[in-house]
């Protein structure tokens, strides 16, 4: 199954009345234990920027979403059209646990491909209880290959023969994280850049090595570390940053919460939640009511993890815009400005 996107048009996805009643009960509960992140108050987050990384100087207008989900080691891709290229660069989005709605980083994926590069969203997970966790690098890494050799064939935008990116939050960037070590054994191209946002997985063991001094030398990593995650803690993304000795361009970043503007900026687990219904694949479970409740876009996807995203890919690719995700450089740190000039809060920067 396929269908086009339009960057202005979407619609609400249907729900039956069981699931208008837990979505209802959900942001009742949400709102009695202060989970809600809408705040109505406060000088206004600064817009997107409109070019450099995180920008909106886009090159295509549309998104083509194919899915290739059905089974549990499947995929969704997302092309770039208006006007269709003939090649694209390949990045894979790793998504957290359960959240097999793409949807759910539906504004990031949307940015990438009108940036004009192919995203591979590969499922690794049936649904949130049944997969073991062990089975998830091996799932992944199908999908990723099927992904790639589907692109060769049809109508598909070509993949270009160059770096692969790796992009992934929760325990999908553990994964990444996993498979950046172990790519050769699951028959994968080496990721060449990693953005791990939030990593963790929680008293689960799969998909987790006790050090990653085997991650290759020349991959750039970024881990992004949520100040307020009550979700996953910080022992394990530590883990990663400190045990990969071997990989010298790598930064540890820290995202705190300001509460001073509108949209407030949160520090949250899922802080890299950017939903957008034009990708609704139509799959519900907690995690996806969750995003409804949390997946806004505002100045920490701008300029933050879009930012630290385009970044990353244009540093790995052509050494582009490196200080925008590495060094500890106001570049890399700012979130931008409130309305009346105030700055946001900067992140904190670790090196090796």
């Amino acid at each position: 199954m396929n269908w086009r996107i339009n960057r202005n048009k979407f619609e609400m996805p249907k729900m039956g009345p069981w699931t208008q009643r837990f979505m209802l009960s959900t942001v009742l509960v949400a709102g009695l234990f202060g989970l809600s992140t809408r705040k109505t108050n406060g000088p206004a987050s600064p817009n997107q920027p409109a070019d450099g990384p995180g920008g909106a100087n886009y090159l295509h207008a549309e998104v083509i979403m194919r899915d290739s989900a059905s089974e549990t080691d499947g995929y969704w891709l997302f092309e770039p059209a208006s006007p269709k290229p003939d090649s694209a660069h390949v990045i894979v989005f790793m998504h957290g646990y359960g959240a097999l709605n793409p949807m759910a980083y539906g504004g990031w994926i949307k940015h990438l491909v009108r940036k004009g590069n192919i995203v591979i969203y590969p499922r690794f997970q049936r649904d949130m209880l049944l997969t073991p966790t062990e089975q998830f690098p091996a799932n992944a890494a199908k999908g990723i290959r099927d992904a790639l050799k589907a692109l060769k064939t049809g109508d598909h935008v070509r993949p270009i023969n160059g770096p692969l990116i790796m992009l992934g939050h929760s325990y999908g960037a553990a994964t990444a994280a996993y498979l950046a070590v172990k790519y050769k054994q699951y028959g994968i191209p080496q990721p060449k850049g990693l953005l791990l946002c939030a990593p963790g997985t929680g008293p689960m063991n799969g998909a987790k090595l006790d050090d990653y001094r085997n991650m290759p030398a020349d991959t750039k990593l970024l881990i992004v570390n949520s100040n307020d995650d009550q979700v996953v803690k910080e022992k394990f993304q530590r883990t990663i940053f400190n045990t990969a000795v071997n990989t010298p361009t790598r930064n540890f970043l820290k995202l705190y919460a300001d509460e001073y503007g509108t949209p407030a900026v949160k520090a949250h687990h899922n802080a890299c939640y950017s939903l957008d219904e034009s990708l609704d694949c139509g799959l519900r479970n907690p995690t996806i009511y969750r995003s409804y409740l949390v997946g806004q876009t505002n100045a920490a996807d701008y300029y933050g993890y879009w930012k630290w995203g385009d970044a990353l890919i244009d540093c790995v690719r052509a050494g582009e815009n490196c200080e925008f995700a590495f060094g500890n450089t106001v570049e890399q740190k700012s979130l931008g400005t409130w309305a009346d000039g105030k700055k946001i809060k900067e992140l904190e920067v670790w090196l090796p």
